[in-house]
């Protein structure tokens, strides 16, 4: 598909037209900007005759566009409505008059009042006195007709179809298709869109603009362009009456994934739709696609496998595009809940900036999982809680009293085993050693397979903390066991480490 889609931006007409406090013209101007910088090809500025400010709103963008945007206005089938965008649009390079009627028979017999014959003579008869109007001034002035309601044509397609062709010798140049209101399948919607582009001339741009009645909006936009339709009419952040528009977003995307060459700045999505937002006051659902706070986000054990596993990778197991395509500096999100796993916890303690082993996390998932059944979803805060009370405060037999230095290689151990009390001395070459050969003296040997000590940054345990030291101990089935300690001294970190790997093993 060599074909390059055209976005004809609806943000400013039917985005405005649905908020609760519609944007003035700073704010016009403002949004107009970005969507310049996004790339979109064409943005309909507004309804010019509907009143003085939109009037003037629609002049101003005209006035400030650049030579290659296509600038329109909304006009009715009527000569005073075309008249009045005529005059507002005429400013820029490339001026387009978008009229429009209904054609389907519920809205003809029950809105317009009106016969099919009647409707069409008011079709062509708007197109030809728009097309006169534009042309007067505007050599690259062009006019574009909406059949309201196309979606609901399927009993008198053959009508709509005749109709086109006479418009179109009126001087349509473009002829969009609106899912004015969506209410069956994406398939038979398309199929009918197939039907124009093919009895149709192929210089005429065949357009859609559907809306999210049902949530196929951008299904139904994506499929038609893949069946001829050329322009394709969408709004940011998916505004517009009722449940909106078709958000350009998907679309742009869901083409880039289809291998469509999009001419859009794509790494502007996600901070474009933050600005939109918050200047709309229409808030962005937290499993909105592409833009919601929880569209990266993973709570099932399996979906958080494999989204760590993947995450350096330009495709993820568990999302449709890399976040930094549209410009997320986020990263997937792991959450823990009672439905996650060993990776998770893992994750999210690593992610806080403390040391964890993939062994570790799989050891404490059960109490993390175990908080996470009575209370919900587990704030960071709470896992890391217990990973210290699990891995640096570990429970069991063993109790460490006291550990000291009395003189150059002599030190004393005081700790309980259960209930029983030991108070010991011992020579060793340094702290460790002299740990170990206390306890075989108290009856408790250990075989240590390896030792580590760590300078650590007292800020990241919060707690002043620098020194952490990790000791690996051999149990009697062979397996080996990791205990850390950390304390502002080297001599009792060492010291905890050994009694949290004691408790660990027994």
């Amino acid at each position: 598909m060599t074909r390059q889609p055209f976005f004809y931006d609806i943000t400013l007409r039917d985005g405005n037209q649905s908020l609760k406090k519609p944007w003035n013209l700073k704010e016009k101007e403002f949004i107009f900007e970005k969507l310049v910088h996004f790339g979109v090809q064409a943005v309909e500025a507004g309804f010019p005759a509907a009143s003085d400010m939109d009037f003037e709103a629609v002049k101003r963008l005209a006035q400030i566009a650049p030579e290659n945007l296509v600038i329109s206005g909304l006009a009715r089938a009527v000569e005073h409505d075309i008249t009045r965008a005529v005059e507002a649009i005429q400013f820029c390079k490339k001026p387009r008059l978008h009229t429009f009627i209904a054609m389907s028979p519920f809205n003809m017999k029950y809105v317009l009042n009106k016969k099919p014959e009647e409707v069409r003579k008011t079709a062509i008869e708007a197109v030809r006195f728009a097309k006169e109007s534009i042309s007067k001034v505007s050599k690259n002035g062009e006019v574009q007709f909406s059949v309201e309601h196309f979606g609901d044509c399927t009993e008198n397609l053959d009508f709509v179809i005749d109709t086109l062709k006479e418009v179109v010798n009126a001087g349509a140049a473009v002829i969009n298709l609106p899912n004015t209101v969506e209410r069956t399948r994406v398939k038979t919607f398309v199929d009918m869109v197939e039907k124009v582009c093919l009895a149709l001339p192929d210089e005429i741009m065949i357009a859609v603009h559907c809306h999210n009645d049902l949530g196929m909006a951008t299904a139904a936009t994506i499929e038609s362009y893949f069946a001829g339709a050329t322009q394709l009419e969408c709004c940011l952040n998916g505004l517009g009456e009722r449940a909106g528009n078709t958000n350009i977003y998907e679309v742009a995307v869901g083409l880039h994934n289809s291998g469509v060459d999009v001419p859009l700045n794509l790494d502007d999505i996600y901070e474009l739709a933050l600005v939109i937002s918050d200047m709309s006051k229409v808030a962005i659902p937290e499993k909105a696609p592409l833009i919601g706070p929880e569209a990266l986000a993973h709570r099932s054990g399996i979906h958080q496998d494999g989204a760590v596993k993947t995450k350096d990778m330009e495709k993820g197991a568990y999302r449709p595009i890399h976040p930094t395509l549209i410009g997320r500096k986020d990263d997937e999100k792991i959450g823990f809940t009672s439905q996650s796993g060993k990776t998770a916890v893992f994750e999210i303690i690593r992610g806080a900036g403390y040391p964890i082993t993939i062994q570790e996390a799989v050891r404490i998932t059960p109490v993390v999982k175990e908080a996470a059944e009575k209370a919900g979803e587990l704030p960071a805060r709470n896992i890391i809680d217990i990973y210290f009370d699990e891995v640096f405060n570990v429970k069991g037999n063993f109790r460490l009293v006291a550990f000291e230095k009395l003189a150059e290689g002599l030190f004393n151990l005081k700790f309980f085993h259960k209930t029983e009390f030991f108070d010991m001395n011992a020579q060793g070459n340094g702290p460790v050693d002299a740990c170990l050969s206390a306890l075989k003296q108290a009856g408790f040997p250990q075989k240590l397979v390896d030792y580590e000590q760590y300078a650590m940054d007292g800020e990241i345990f919060g707690s002043g903390a620098a020194a952490m030291t990790v000791i690996h101990f051999e149990d009697l089935e062979g397996n080996t066991v990791l205990a850390r300690g950390k304390d502002e001294s080297t001599l009792k970190a060492n010291v905890k480490a050994i009694f949290n790997g004691l408790n660990l093993m027994n």
